[in-house]
């Protein structure tokens, strides 16, 4: 049996049992959600076993107290395949008054909620998961925290032991838990099946509805060609129409994505409004991410040697890579992933903001020391813009980088690679 790798969603997973009657954890297929909560699970029901399946659904039908009943926390493994059972279970919580009683996993939201009624609010927390970061797949020497650098510990020091070939390895393989510790061929391999798996059975199982396979490619790989952008739907539609047909519109792409984001394979960064000193205004449009940059490099069928011999395609799959182990490392310490663009163009690729107000800006350069002076200008022009009198000073400043060193520039600024960075 393969060894079983920590990951952060262990600790968050456990904490949010603790106050709550269930989690939902949710995620992509293969990125670890069912290994991970049935290390805490004391029962389990797998309603994707082909043994038991019919009978399951019949009983949770039938007599959902019964389908209930076994030690806790239980973990129902892709409930999502019988929806009603969410009101049970909220029932069910109220009337034991415990916490810690299931956990949920699904790979997709429900293809429909008609048979859901409430909310779930105060009983069923969620926790978001996605492929394995750098650092929970040994690829990255935790030297520096994104959690101590909130606590304003922001002397830093290390070196990492990875070069360009490695990182243009590690955007391709991605963070898939069958793929870590693989040797490489076998490694990149399984982001290929995952995206395979993807255009011919997933997406139509997502809500029962028949795409177009070719359509679904054509998107998947405009969408890969405007990642870490801003791209709007008009700019994708027109990047798809030169492999399509004049008559696609733009309502049937969108409707594509939606169906992506409910697979989880998608996940869009929002704009961040901080209270600025000028009335300089805001660009609302999010930033296009899949929940791994490995789903790029399938779509556009590219490997390592590839993004090496196209280093502005390795540049941007890189920031969706960095912006993959942000999310992980800020929902440990109940913080979200924003980006920030204006007007006049200033625009900083990622802002980690928590919950208590504080928030750190970050701009992804993969290498070279002009790049790093042009992110460090960028992050000390936004600081200087924002009205402190209105909100906190941003606890620090850092360029996430494919460079070697990570050390505190004269000026504050951070110059960290995502290869020492963790949680």
């Amino acid at each position: 049996m393969k060894k079983y790798l920590p990951r952060v969603a262990d600790e968050i997973l456990k904490r949010k049992l603790e106050n709550k009657g269930a989690v939902l954890v949710q995620g992509p297929k293969w990125c670890g959600k069912s290994t991970t909560s049935e290390r805490q699970a004391k029962s389990v029901v797998y309603m994707q076993d082909p043994a038991t399946k019919e009978q399951n659904i019949m009983l949770a039908k039938a007599n959902s107290k019964l389908f209930l009943e076994g030690k806790t926390p239980k973990l129902i493994d892709e409930w999502q395949i019988i929806p009603f059972i969410w009101d049970a279970i909220r029932f069910e919580i109220d009337q034991r008054d415990k916490f810690g009683q299931f956990i949920l996993t699904g790979s997709a939201t429900p293809a429909s909620t008609k048979e859901i009624t409430h909310s779930g609010i105060g009983r069923i927390t969620r926790l978001t998961m996605r492929p394995m970061s750098l650092f929970e797949s040994k690829d990255s020497t935790g030297e520096v925290s994104l959690e101590q650098l909130f606590k304003k510990n922001t002397k830093i020091s290390g070196m990492s032991n990875k070069k360009l070939q490695n990182l243009a390895f590690l955007v391709c393989r991605g963070g898939w838990p069958k793929a870590v510790g693989q040797k490489k061929t076998i490694a990149l391999q399984q982001a290929i099946d995952y995206y395979d798996e993807l255009v011919n059975n997933d997406i139509y199982r997502v809500d029962n509805i028949k795409r177009n396979k070719n359509r679904i490619i054509n998107l998947l790989r405009a969408y890969s060609r405007n990642i870490a952008s801003q791209a709007s739907i008009k700019t994708l539609k027109d990047d798809m129409i030169k492999n399509d047909v004049s008559t696609l519109d733009e309502d049937t792409i969108s409707s594509y994505l939606y169906a992506l984001k409910q697979l989880f394979v998608i996940e869009e960064l929002t704009a961040w409004n901080p209270n600025l000193r000028s009335k300089t205004a805001i660009r609302e449009t999010n930033t296009r991410h899949f929940v791994d940059p490995s789903i790029a490099a399938s779509a556009l069928g590219i490997g390592p040697k590839d993004l090496i011999n196209d280093l502005k395609t390795f540049g941007l799959l890189f920031e969706s890579m960095c912006i993959r182990d942000l999310r992980i490392y800020a929902e440990k310490i109940d913080g979200q992933v924003y980006h920030y663009r204006d007007k006049n163009g200033l625009e900083i690729d990622a802002v980690v903001h928590l919950r208590n107000g504080n928030y750190g800006l970050i701009e992804i350069k993969l290498f070279s020391e002009e790049n790093i002076e042009e992110g460090a200008k960028n992050l000390l022009k936004l600081k200087n813009n924002i009205d402190t009198t209105k909100m906190k000073k941003p606890s620090f400043l850092m360029v996430l980088t494919g460079t070697q060193y990570a050390y505190k520039r004269e000026d504050g600024v951070l110059v960290v690679p995502v290869s020492c960075l963790k949680d």
